[in-house]
């Protein structure tokens, strides 16, 4: 009797790690099926690009993979709808804080490719065009940090005056450049 007992104290646990071995497997295999069929696309029609290729690829594995893992959760006691608010709720906050702080980002990266492309350095003339018949912003570069260019504006009725502009607009209108 005592043996019943153990045995069934230990089919429950053993169950279901055997049905979680059988959802990675799954998953393993869908996804080595998955690579090869899209290897075999990309030989058989070699007008689809790599870099087509790769991403779909990647991003399938990521979509096999992360199923399997929800399956598996599942499996073990958590509910599928607590961890889809969870995800839900995480990707929403995630995006809100992604937009809240794009422009800092987007300052910041700019910075970076002033920094290695060097379109212009400090003591350079640059201006920035509005467009064709407006002047832009003008100046002699004193200073570029990480969220900033200051221009000192060589304007008649505005000279020594600083003009901080931001980094991310240098790459979004068209900039005139004069060396020294």
């Amino acid at each position: 009797m005592d043996e019943l007992v153990l045995l069934t104290a230990w089919s429950e646990p053993l169950l279901r790690t055997a049905q979680v071995l059988l959802i990675l497997l799954l998953a393993w295999v869908v996804q080595r099926m998955v690579t090869r069929g899209l290897t075999r696309l990309g030989a058989r029609y070699p007008q689809l690009p790599p870099e087509l290729l790769l991403p779909l690829r990647g991003g399938l594995r990521w979509l096999i993979m992360g199923s399997a893992f929800m399956l598996m959760l599942e499996r073990l006691g958590v509910s599928a709808e607590v961890l889809w608010t969870a995800l839900t709720g995480f990707a929403a906050v995630a995006a809100v804080a992604f937009f809240a702080i794009w422009s800092v980002l987007s300052n910041l990266f700019c910075a970076l490719l002033i920094f290695a492309l060097g379109p212009f350095r400090l003591g350079d003339r640059v201006e920035v065009v509005d467009s064709a018949d407006k002047p832009g912003v003008k100046g002699r570069v004193v200073a570029i940090n990480m969220f900033y260019t200051t221009l000192e504006d060589l304007s008649e009725e505005n000279h020594g005056a600083w003009l901080q502009v931001p980094n991310s607009l240098f790459f979004q209108k068209a900039v005139r450049r004069w060396r020294g």
